[in-house]
């Protein structure tokens, strides 16, 4: 993986193979059980003993080392300043594309850092719960557009990282259900103080345009210490959104609740054409125009092959 322009000679990034990323995992230990693994992972997913040991145990290792770092760090400032205030939650951003597999990893990496010692409290948010309700949605003519960054309460999403980094407690996210495909009512998840916090969304590295008056703008990433971006080529991405679509189609979809339980009588062929149609014009556009040209900006990122096994990792140089 390359991820330099054709003329750049520099590359910001350490590229390892999955074999020299695996050896990275020293003597970390292996404190998830066999039967977590079908509690962490998507559906469509892969996710085993081996991919843990290969891919996550040396992250994990590598994270305690940035956290470790950030504290010391964090100490220092604080005598240097003299100043008394709490120090904040470490906060990981997973962005991707839709269908990549961010969920599995952000849960993942959630049980795995839980269990360091001294047990710190980890805990993880969607952006999905600061998508604008789908009566906003419908009424701004944003709902073939939803997962795009418009489609976001952005000033919402922006007041909860800052209590977050602030140390206020507790701060409320918003819940959102993937059944009803909208967000729920005076439902809210509290985030209370966490040592770790993992943020999962396909645009959580978006940046906004630059002010011509040099003001402040604040994106979401200004708040993360580290942040992964999960890879995979476009033409794997389509079909595991279509067999996770197919997946779909004979589970959740099933329930007369759910927004799309118009197309649980779908055949095979109609299904496939339609997840195909929503592909390539919601989720294919939204992965060009915005998700993608994130990637670079990434501490590091996860290359998958169509087998959903991570085959290359890109660790951002210091």
């Amino acid at each position: 993986m390359d991820i330099r322009a054709p003329d750049q000679q520099y590359n910001p990034y350490r590229i390892f193979t999955r074999e020299q990323w695996a050896r990275l995992r020293d003597d970390t230990p292996m404190t998830l059980e066999p039967g977590e693994f079908e509690r962490l992972r998507s559906m469509h997913d892969r996710l085993d003993m081996q991919e843990v040991e290969d891919i996550y145990l040396p992250l994990s290792r590598l994270l305690s080392i940035y956290v470790d770092a950030t504290d010391r760090l964090y100490r220092a400032q604080r005598q240097f300043l003299d100043i008394r205030d709490r120090k904040v939650p470490y906060i990981i951003g997973v962005a991707g594309s839709v269908a990549v597999g961010k969920s599995t990893t952000a849960r993942v990496l959630q049980a795995l850092l839980a269990r360091w010692s001294p047990r710190p409290k980890v805990q993880m948010v969607t952006t999905d719960g600061f998508l604008f309700p789908n009566a906003v949605l419908e009424r701004q003519g944003l709902m073939q557009k939803k997962g795009f960054p418009e489609s976001y309460d952005l000033p919402t999403l922006l007041a909860f990282l800052s209590d977050i980094k602030a140390g206020r407690r507790p701060v409320r996210a918003p819940v959102y259900s993937h059944l009803v495909y909208d967000i729920v009512p005076n439902q809210w998840i509290e985030v209370d103080t966490p040592d770790i916090l993992i943020v999962e969304g396909v645009n959580v590295l978006q940046t906004g345009r630059l002010p011509r008056d040099g003001k402040a703008v604040p994106v979401v990433s200004d708040f993360f210490d580290f942040s992964v971006y999960i890879d995979a080529e476009e033409s794997v991405l389509r079909e595991w959104y279509v067999r996770r679509f197919l997946a779909l189609r004979d589970t959740a979809f099933t329930d007369p609740k759910s927004y799309f339980h118009r197309y649980a009588v779908l055949s095979d062929e109609e299904a496939t054409a339609t997840a195909i149609a929503i592909w390539e014009r919601t989720n294919l556009a939204n992965l060009e125009d915005n998700i993608l040209p994130t990637r670079p900006r990434a501490t590091l990122i996860l290359k998958k092959r169509a087998d959903h096994l991570v085959e290359t990792v890109a660790l951002r140089r210091l």
